[in-house]
Parts: C-alpha cells; structure tokens; sequence
C-alpha cells in the first residue's frame, strides 16, 4: 500500500546537517519502496524559496517544500516561527492530504513541533538527540502535543530515556540510518580516523601521544563543526597528524573509505561512527573512555599491530552497518506507517443510507436523572421536558447505576419517545465510559479495557463521553488510542463543557480516525436537556442507531452554563435542605 507521506525538519535545508541527512536518506528509501514522500524545511535558497512558493501557490506535489526562510534553531531559542511560514506550513499540510506526518525533533520551537501539533494527519514524534527535547517548557503544551501524536521514535536508548522524562510514552528504537552505497569500504591504509571534539581534547592527545609508536600510521582527526578550533600538533609529527571539516558526506565517505581504525569522541555524532562502520573502519571504542581518554590510545595501538583483529572487526562493523542501512530503516518505517493507518476507520461518504426512509429525530445522548447523586431530576418529569423540547430520542446516562436508565425505558414504552437505557461508568483511573443499550448495572472501579468488556458482553455499545475534559479525570491519549477500534461512539460535543477548546480536541481526534460521533448535553437540570444532541434518523435496536450515528449531523444549541449550574446546586442545596 502505497502511503503519502510528509518528513518534516526543523533545520535548514540549504546548510549541511546529520538531521537533514537523515531525512533525505529516509525520504529517498521511502520513495525507492513506492511512497509518495514529500520533506517539508526552511531553506535560505532562493531558488529553493522561489520553488516552493509555486508549488503551494498551485496545490502541485513536489518532493522538497521550501516553507519559508531558515531561522537558527536551539534548545534555547524563545524566537517564534514567522507568521508567513507558519501560513505556508498550513496549506503545505493542508493540500498535502498525507496519510502521516513525520516531525524529526519536535522537542525544538520549530516546523516540526508546529506540524506535529496542526496537522489532521497521523503523526510520527522522532527523537535523535538528548539535546533537543527542551521544548515546548509548559506541562500543558506538551499533553497536547502528545495526545496528537502516534507513535514515538528515538534512536538509542539514552535519547528514549532523556525523551521520556518530558514527553511521556512508548518509545519504539529506530536507528539514524546510512547510506551503505555511499559509505563503503576502499583500499585500506594505515590510517587513524577520529572524531574531534573541542570538549574532548585529551583523547586526540592519547592518539597524537601513540601515533609516535606506531610507524608508518597517519592520524585524521574530523571536524563536523565549523570553527570547532584544532589540537596543537609537535613539530615531528606534523606530517602525519591532519585536520579535516567533513560537514557533506561525500567528503567523509572518501575519508573513511581509506580509514582502517577510527575513534569515536566521547558524546559524539552517532551518525558518524555509523558511517565509519559503514566504509568498514574497525572502532576503537573502549569502555570508560570519557572518564579515562588514555585507553584510546591503548585500544588503537593494539588494533594497528594485530592486522587479523583488525580486519575482523572491520567486517563485523561492514555487516552491522548493512543492518542500519536506510533501506532497513524505511522497510521498519513503512510498516509504522501503515501500523497507524489501521487505527483510522474507512470512510463511509457516498454508501447507500440503509434508513433513509426513516424520519429525522433529535437524539441527546447523555444526561442524568435523580439516580445520580449530583442530579435531582425526577425520570417523569425528564420524559416529559424532552417530548415538549422536541427530543425524538435520549440516552438516559446515570453515574455508577442503572435504576433510573431502567425505569425511564419502562415508562418510556407507550410513548414515543425513545429511551437508550445507559450508564457512565468511572473506570479505575481511566475516566468514564458511557455503555448503551445496557441490560443491567456496570460496576465503578474496573480497569478502562475490563468496562469496555462488560458493556459489550451485553450487547451494548461504547460512547465516549467527553474524552478530553482536562478539569476532571479522562482517559489518556495513549489509552484511547489502543482501544480505538472497540469504541463505538465518541462524543465530539458535550453542552456542558467549560472550555470549548476540549469539544474542538474531542471533534479533532474523532475526525483524525474517523469515528462515529455523536453529542449530549450532559444535563443534571431540566433546562440543560438538548443543549447538545444529534439530528438523525429513527432507530430501532443497537444496530440500527450505529448506522444511523454515522450519518448524523451534530447540533448545539448552547445555554449559558453559569445559569445550568447555578440551577444544579440550587436543586442541591434544596435537596438536603429537606
């Protein structure tokens, strides 16, 4: 199945960078396996600028975007993305019509992190540094941006773990990747390659140190910064002691093709040393080098004077490079991919309306009566309110009992009025869950997935009652993720919500997986009862109020909510007043 895909880098495209290698190498494997893959990133090209402003401007695909200028991006950047870009990211996102949206360091104030958080698409969170994960600083920005997102990506464990400590969840190990046809192993020479760090210099001081034992060994230290400064060298060795800036990769590919040893710096690129491994370097890479750099020099001289360990090792590097090669990396990718596609529900726009002969009613799906502790609406009185408001059907929905759901469907049975007997569930620490169409009482206090269980055991269905009200305790996005195929409806507006912000999460997710939606007033008065409700067709049975929910039309019909809650404590207080 052939996806369409969007990467998305925070770094400019027009300045070399590991991030923006990793991505182009990703994009191209993904595309060699029939993806359509679109990368999205600043760029100070102005061709590239010129490029990408054409093909927003005519809805045309292309295979790199331009959003709009580069600004420099750190852990410690407070600057905010341009108005403009922003603009661009939108239509970019818009008109792509993806099928996934793969933000790369979105721990960053950048592209990624706004993709991520505005995109409808399924969403993808890579994590491939300890040092870009600072961002966004408030707890409540970062529950909403993973509560968008579907999958979690690092590269190593150490990033996983820095990662998780401020974005919570499942981390799924992906390496960087490498281009094995680029990076391949050449005519080997005694050459020492090595990363150098300006933070690191007593390990390029242990190998200058040994280079003198080793005769006819020349030393290459890499520069993958510019203006990362360079080691004082002795006058003797001069000769064999060379400094390079490798920041393209076709420059490291014919370094470290000829490269019969490397070292990695301590806290180094691992991109590098996987490219090292790639062209068939043996690493020199003992335990304990930042804490003693002198084992460097210990463990390189031993490779250079034993040629059989030596070419073992660099065989055994070639071989596990071949495992990470980007082609490995997109085959992993793709089955993500498509993974998180299964979540989403197919479509049902266009298929025949098996009801359309039925007459349209409103239906509130969520409301109390007196059963309930916070609720003093008799079940009479609340039949009656809802045929003189034009109800054609109501889900009575009492917290942790059944009685009143029972006796409204009792009393409901000569009219015509339909009654959904249902119950709102708390769950044990997972929020509430609605179940309709119940025979009998659910118990409080199961897990999420045991209460799901229950309802369906009797025949009933799931609804969702509002899945992201933040003030009071909901199931998190992960939960109901997992549990995305086994609920039936999700209440993309409830009447009684404090903030509209929560109803527009709810409508997102719903739409992003494309669930059966549906709406209540959550009323604990009489004057709160259709405040939120659904226009759809009559319905006999569960099955039939499926199919008819998947063509209903959402209606708000919005009441002040100090004065329904002014009215709830007043029935209270009046209560225990008696």
């Amino acid at each position: 199945m052939a996806l369409r895909i969007c990467l998305v880098t925070p770094f400019s495209w027009s300045q070399p960078h590991p991030v923006n290698e990793n991505v182009a190498g990703i994009a191209a494997a993904l595309r060699a396996r029939g993806h359509h893959v679109t990368v999205l990133a600043p760029s100070n090209r102005a061709l590239e600028l010129k490029a990408g402003r054409r093909a927003l401007e005519r809805g045309q695909d292309a295979d790199f975007i331009a959003v709009g200028p580069a600004i420099h991006v750190t852990r410690r950047s407070t600057l905010g993305i341009p108005v403009g870009v922003r603009a661009n990211l939108t239509l970019a996102l818009a008109r792509g019509r993806f099928d996934v949206v793969h933000g790369f360091e979105p721990g960053l104030p950048s592209l990624s992190y706004l993709a991520l958080r505005d995109t409808r698409s399924l969403t993808v969170a890579g994590f491939l540094s300890t040092e870009r994960i600072a961002y966004p600083p408030a707890r409540s920005r970062r529950e909403r941006l993973l509560g968008r997102t579907d999958a979690l990506l690092a590269t190593d464990e150490e990033i996983a773990a820095a990662a998780k400590e401020r974005f919570p969840g499942d981390y799924r190990l992906l390496p960087e990747g490498v281009d094995t046809d680029l990076f391949r192993p050449g005519k080997k020479r005694r050459l020492i390659a090595a990363e150098w760090r300006s933070t690191e210099r007593a390990v390029a001081r242990s190998l200058i140190r040994v280079l003198r034992e080793l005769d006819g060994w020349e030393l290459l230290l890499l520069r993958t910064k510019p203006l990362a400064g360079r080691p004082s060298v002795p006058r003797d060795l001069r000769d064999r002691v060379r400094v390079r800036t490798v920041r393209d990769p076709e420059t490291r590919a014919r370094l470290l093709a000829e490269a019969a040893v490397f070292v990695p710096a301590p806290g180094g690129l691992g991109r590098l040393r996987l490219e090292a491994e790639a062209c068939g370097a043996a690493t020199a890479d003992p335990p304990a080098l930042a804490e003693q750099p002198q084992l460097a020099a210990a463990a390189v001289a031993r490779l250079a004077e034993d040629a059989t360990i030596r070419e073992e090792l660099q065989a055994r590097a070639r071989k596990h490079a071949e495992k990470q090669s980007f082609a490995a990396v997109a085959a992993q990718l793709g089955g993500i991919y498509r993974e998180l596609c299964k979540r989403r529900r197919p479509s049902r726009k266009g298929s025949a309306d098996p009801l359309a002969g039925r007459e349209w009613i409103l239906c509130d799906l969520h409301m109390h009566t007196s059963s309930s502790p916070d609720c003093s609406v008799e079940v009479g009185d609340l039949l009656d309110h809802a045929e003189e408001i034009g109800l054609g059907a109501i889900a009575v929905t009492d917290h942790n009992v059944f009685a009143g759901a029972r006796e409204a469907a009792k009393r409901a049975s000569s009219r015509k009025l339909i009654v959904i007997p249902g119950e709102e569930v708390k769950t044990g620490g997972q929020g509430e869950v609605i179940g309709l169409f119940l025979e009998k009482a659910i118990p409080r206090g199961l897990s999420f997935a045991e209460t799901i269980e229950a309802i369906h055991e009797q025949g009933g269905l799931v609804y969702m009652p509002h899945p992201f009200d933040r003030l009071h305790s909901v199931p998190d996005s992960a939960t109901l993720r997992r549990h995305l195929a086994e609920i039936d409806a999700f209440e993309a507006y409830n009447a009684r919500l404090i903030f509209e912000t929560f109803n527009d999460e709810a409508l997102r997710f719903a739409r992003k997986y494309n669930l059966t939606m549906g709406a209540g007033s959550d009323a604990h008065v009489l004057q709160g009862v259709g405040t939120g409700c659904v226009r759809m067709r009559s319905f006999e049975g569960p099955e039939e109020f499926l199919i008819s929910l998947r063509g209903a039309e959402i209606v708000r019909r919005p009441r002040s909510l100090v004065y329904l809650q002014s009215l709830k404590w007043a029935a209270q207080v009046k209560e225990r007043a008696r």
